[in-house]
């Protein structure tokens, strides 16, 4: 089964004179273990197709899926818990609190979903040592660099038994080798079986996906299966 299945999404903005049509009947399955590059230029709809596959907009039409749940059938309260639950998320503004060290970012979701502070803060830290944080653990957001925080809203995405990891520009902030040691982590995360959606404009960056999508203004246009890239240096088993 399909971790995430949009079909016909439509999504539309405004009304009359200043309606913007985002999104125009796009269709997108992602399955466990698969990642997915979204290219397209500014505009195109990208961002817009990350939010409503996280469940963070509707779409105006068309049926989202995320690990078998119709979203469309779900409250207000359900589609907070699946979003604690199944979905990572890797925004371009990090969204990390601001009262919290940089591990109390990554393990508070563990929290929220149960599991033990200690434990929690364990596999937070983990998370952290992958990345080249783990001396900047006990930092809080404002004391770190734009990069740190970039690596710390990572971990915080990837932790945990998560399904679907959504991803805008998640190198952008990045040096290369923070940029690859970044892929590598959410590559680790689709190696347990997480379905992953990344947002790029950077071609090496769709080079480690499975699969590549380009929209423009709204619609899907193409799609690609990339040659092999750097992902290769994980193992043949990918």
């Amino acid at each position: 089964m399909s971790v995430l299945e949009m079909r016909e999404i439509t999504k539309v903005y405004g009304q009359g004179p200043s309606e913007v049509v985002a999104l125009a009947g796009v269709d997108l399955t992602v399955d466990p273990g698969s990642m997915v590059a979204v290219m397209g230029p500014s505009g195109s709809g990208k961002s817009t197709l990350l939010t409503i596959a996280g469940s963070l907009e509707s779409p105006t039409s068309g049926d989202v899926r995320v690990a078998g749940a119709d979203l469309a059938g779900m409250s207000r309260d359900e589609l907070a818990r699946l979003r604690r639950r199944s979905i990572g998320y890797v925004f371009q503004d990090f969204n990390l609190l601001p009262g919290l060290t940089a591990a109390e970012n990554v393990s508070l979701p563990l929290e929220l979903d149960g599991i033990g502070g200690r434990r929690a803060r364990q596999r937070g830290l983990e998370a952290l040592e992958l990345l080249g944080l783990a001396d900047r653990a006990g930092h809080f957001p404002d004391q770190l660099s734009g990069g740190e925080r970039q690596r710390v809203a990572i971990a915080r995405a990837v932790v945990g038994d998560r399904r679907l990891l959504l991803a805008d520009e998640p190198t952008g902030a990045l040096d290369s080798a923070t940029g690859e040691a970044v892929m590598r982590l959410m590559l680790t995360a689709c190696k347990r079986g997480v379905a992953a959606v990344v947002v790029t404009h950077d071609a090496q960056l769709a080079a480690w996906a499975d699969r590549v999508v380009f929209l423009r203004d709204g619609r899907v246009i193409d799609h690609t299966v990339p040659p092999p890239g750097p992902e290769s240096l994980l193992g043949a088993d990918r």
